[in-house]
């Protein structure tokens, strides 16, 4: 009995390593140039920087790090400055394309924590922090093997940060797999 069960231990061993194997984990770095509207706060432009992998040509994760530049907004009440600072984790599918699958369709579901950060020329600065759900499309090429180029819009529902309850993010940006 003894012998049978660390048989049945072993080739469970030996069957998970192969599968494991098999999976094809793909880790990479990205950077992206991005423009976000949030059409009551401003428009902003900024980078975001991110750490990902690809677990098969169709599905991937990727966390990130966001943050604009300080947008000033002029009235008769004096200047106002907004910018916006977040970082979260999508999921990415993928839709390869064509024979050389080099083009590929990109959807993203995820969700980001907002730092909303304000000044208006009555009160010091104030930051609020929010949450938001995000959805994103795009399309994806492949440069060579290791490195690629990405152009994605993202639709982003925000807890109403100051009022501001949803924005538009523009991205263009490479990737690059190790």
């Amino acid at each position: 009995m003894k012998n049978t069960l660390a048989l049945m231990a072993a080739v469970s061993a030996f069957a998970f390593a192969a599968n494991a194997s098999a999976l094809e984990y793909t880790p990479y770095v990205a950077a992206d140039y991005t423009y976000t509207d949030s059409h009551t706060g401003g428009e902003y432009n900024g980078g975001k920087v991110a750490l990902g992998t690809e677990y098969n040509k169709y599905f991937g994760t990727e966390v990130f790090y966001q943050r604009t530049g300080s947008d000033r907004i002029h009235s008769e009440d004096g200047t106002n400055e907004f910018s916006l600072q977040s970082y979260g984790l999508d999921a990415y599918g993928y839709l390869p394309l064509g024979c050389e699958q080099t083009f590929a369709l990109v959807g993203t579901a995820g969700f980001a924590f907002e730092d909303y950060k304000y000044k208006f020329e009555e009160m010091n600065r104030k930051t609020e922090h929010g949450y938001g759900y995000r959805l994103g499309a795009g399309i994806e090429y492949d440069l060579t093997s290791n490195l690629s180029v990405r152009a994605l819009y993202r639709y982003t529902f925000m807890d109403k940060v100051n009022g501001l309850d949803h924005s538009d993010e523009y991205s263009l940006g490479v990737k690059y797999a190790f």
